[in-house]
């Protein structure tokens, strides 16, 4: 069994190099349609992109998201992804401090305010070992670090899958609720991967937790992560339960629905359009993770933000076609086209069941398909090529 710091490292090297990502579940952000306005009654050098986050500025709405922390190559990766957010105005999340408590020695992998002094920061404790500790040690873990806020990660799945994991998350709800009125900092409900749901969201809300971190599917997964650890039974389990989780888009509208005064969108955020389409959908920021801790983990952290990039293997998909139309005799080009078309018919039809499935209004055609709620002007789920029905559902 691995101890912590080697869980830590190749958790790093897992996350930022190895094939870990979901395989057939998306963010399904790439059904958000933005509605485009031809009268804009503004100046565009004009737009500013600050917002108030948790009490601290934000030059624009963005989240390096908790990724590592315990182990030797974490305190450069760290120290280097806070400069960023530093620098750029963005807030920075620590990966969980439970490497603190079993190796005090590990605390420098967590000490990055010599780096980012103003940035606000976010400790990350998982649930199960906060309600172990008195609200007065979690405060301290949090003192420690500097944090302005606390995220308490929530990763049953990820968990049963890995092998020294836990496994009796009971009071966790609990815990929520003591921390939240005995802290001196605001407590964040995180998820690592799998998202919230409404039911969860709702609990919340009744105990009074403010504060959100969806972490929806569609990007890393960690139960992905902790399957290229296992073995034998465990590695089972982690490729039956590899697509778990629901879908970073889903999760925000679902959770914006409770009010909560803190959103984070993270989970498979790729661009500054992910992020426009997930504070349309009702977030207050979004949170990137694997493409900074990436460049930084090669000794290159990236100055410019992966925000802008497309995905990659244009070529290889094309070649891909043109075998699959031989194979199969039809065109290379009527191949493409039946494969986008597969590719988008799939994503519209979940995310209308998603919604269909939370008993919401109706959209503007009224169709049996398309039962949605009807409360957003800046964002409409794009549905063309579901049955029955193209065109533009509003949501929640």
């Amino acid at each position: 069994m691995a101890d912590i710091a080697e869980r830590k490292t190749d958790h790093l090297d897992l996350a930022t190099s190895g094939d870990v990502g979901f395989k057939r579940t998306s963010t399904l952000l790439e059904c958000v349609k933005l509605v485009h306005d031809a009268l804009p009654d503004l100046d565009l050098d004009a737009i500013d992109l600050s917002s108030s986050v948790l009490g601290k500025s934000l030059r624009a709405p963005i989240l390096i998201a908790a990724m590592t922390g315990g182990a030797a190559r974490a305190e450069r990766i760290n120290l280097e992804l806070a400069a960023i957010a530093e620098e750029r105005g963005y807030a920075f999340g620590l990966g969980s401090q439970r490497a603190m408590l079993k190796r005090p020695e590990a605390k420098s992998s967590y000490a990055v305010r010599k780096a980012a002094p103003n940035a606000l920061l976010l400790g990350n404790l998982g649930i199960v070992q906060a309600t172990k500790m008195s609200s007065a040690e979690v405060s301290d873990l949090v003192s420690e670090v500097g944090a302005d806020a606390l995220c308490v990660h929530l990763n049953p799945a990820m968990e049963i899958v890995q092998e020294e994991g836990d496994r009796d998350f009971r009071g966790g709800l609990a815990t929520l609720e003591r921390l939240q009125a005995e802290l001196p900092v605001p407590v964040i409900a995180k998820e690592t991967g799998c998202g919230l749901s409404q039911r969860v969201a709702a609990k919340l809300r009744r105990i009074g937790i403010a504060h959100v971190d969806v972490s929806g599917a569609g990007g890393t997964s960690w139960v992905a992560v902790e399957t290229l650890r296992a073995q034998a039974e465990k590695k089972a389990l982690g490729e039956a339960f590899w697509e778990w989780g629901i879908p970073t888009a889903v999760s925000v509208a679902w959770v914006h629905r409770h009010g909560f005064d803190t959103i984070f969108a993270t989970g498979g955020m790729r661009t500054g359009l992910d992020i426009a389409r997930a504070i349309a959908l009702g977030a207050s920021a979004g949170g990137i993770a694997r493409a900074r801790a990436a460049g930084a983990r090669n000794g290159r952290p990236e100055r410019r933000p992966p925000l802008v990039r497309r995905r990659g293997g244009g070529a290889a998909r094309r070649a891909a076609a043109h075998r699959l139309g031989r194979s199969r005799g039809v065109t290379p080009g009527a191949a493409r086209a039946r494969g986008r078309a597969e590719r988008l018919a799939q994503p519209a039809q979940r995310l209308s069941g998603y919604l269909r499935s939370t008993g919401g209004g109706g959209c503007e055609c009224e169709t049996e398909d398309c039962r949605v709620s009807n409360a957003s002007d800046d964002a409409l789920w794009y549905n063309a090529l579901a049955p029955g029905h193209s065109g533009f559902l509003r949501i929640s």
